[in-house]
């Protein structure tokens, strides 16, 4: 079995990882001569829109996927007339539109934020009148890790904040008044021969920090929020034919999940399954889309957390120092804002976790 990756940042890394032991091979493609996932396995460097590259790819492969959503949608529609490509671009292409996305959720009675179209200054006006502030303004393509985005607080602010994001067409969305924030990651697999098949993880309680996830906590104790996204993701893969790894974002807000984005992809905020699930979120991505039986989604450990390494590693000794530390270094230059990295926490109760956290976060 030969699978492409479009894409050869770190989750297409810890993808050749996952999926090596299963005698599985790999080809990246990634325009970057130094990406991180073309150190474990071969790349063709190129532009993800050159066509006599994708077109090589698709020759030496038997399935394709991806490991951002910032890909170009036409490029993986060539890719998938000549190759099987996992998850569906369908997927892809509504993950890339901040729009789309909330009303494919509409559509699946999934609550989300109150939110208004913006294409001109003149919309962003009349929005903040109806929607009120704070209220946040981003734009409907790209942006992520905070990118794309402006806080409004006051309405005196909406040309400043329509000049910082370009004048883009974009989402205006009402705060949210969050108890906290989750994320549920599901893997679907199907063959010709069998029925489609899920599992899924539990919630993962997540902290961000200046736009970017900083830890995320598993499992959520709450298992009635469990089912309630379980329930609400179904009809959605069903209805997009997905095969392959999804993760949607939740706010929680008492008892109710409201919908906050969606992933077409192994996501950040599953890292920890790879020490505290008995088969990772990257190991059931590559089965899903290699159309192999699914591994089991429970947790192997009580209690897991995952801490990002931003900008840059922090000093190895003292990390290894710490019992149950798992340390990943993804061997990337380090930089302001950039994902270096991460650590998975295993520990029996939730005190011993969050004194290693602490641990952890002293060291950074």
């Amino acid at each position: 079995m030969h699978i492409g990756i479009v894409g050869g940042g770190q989750l297409a890394r810890m993808m050749v990882l996952a999926g090596e032991p299963l005698g599985i091979d790999f080809i990246i493609l990634d325009p970057a001569k130094d990406a991180t996932a073309g150190q474990v396995t071969e790349q063709i460097i190129a532009d993800y829109d050159d066509i006599d590259a994708l077109t090589l790819l698709a020759t030496k492969v038997d399935v394709i996927t991806f490991d951002f959503e910032n890909v170009p949608a036409t490029a993986l529609q060539h890719l998938e007339s000549q190759c099987t490509v996992y998850p569906p671009v369908k997927a892809l292409s509504i993950s890339q539109d901040r729009l789309a996305e909330k009303t494919l959720f509409k559509q699946h009675g999934i609550e989300t934020a109150p939110y208004a179209e913006i294409n001109t200054l003149t919309d962003l006006h009349n929005a903040l009148a109806t929607l009120g502030t704070p209220c946040i303004l981003k734009t409907r393509r790209f942006g992520y890790d905070g990118k794309g985005q402006f806080v409004i607080k006051d309405k005196s602010q909406a040309d400043e904040a329509w000049q910082a994001i370009n004048q883009q067409a974009a989402i205006l969305e009402g705060f949210i008044d969050f108890d906290k924030e989750v994320s549920i990651i599901t893997a679907r697999s199907r063959s010709s021969d069998t029925p489609a098949t899920s599992v899924y993880y539990p919630l993962s309680e997540n902290q961000h920090q200046n736009g970017i996830l900083h830890i995320s906590r598993a499992p959520c104790d709450d298992e009635k929020l469990l089912e309630q996204a379980k329930d609400l993701l179904a009809p959605l893969i069903e209805s997009l034919d997905y095969i392959g790894v999804l993760t949607v974002e939740f706010f929680v807000k008492g008892d109710q999940l409201i919908a906050n984005e969606m992933a077409p992809r192994v996501h950040n905020s599953g890292h920890w399954t790879i020490e505290g699930a008995h088969c990772s979120q990257f190991e059931n991505h590559v089965r899903a889309i290699s159309n192999l039986p699914l591994g089991l989604a429970t947790v192997s450990s009580p209690y897991s957390a995952m801490i990002n390494f931003i900008s840059q590693m922090p000093e190895l000794k003292a990390i290894c120092e710490i019992d149950s530390c798992h340390i990943h270094d993804y061997h990337k230059k380090p930089r302001e804002g950039r994902k270096v990295g991460h650590a998975t926490i295993t520990a029996d109760n939730k005190g011993l976790l969050e004194a290693q956290i602490k641990e952890i976060l002293a060291i950074m």
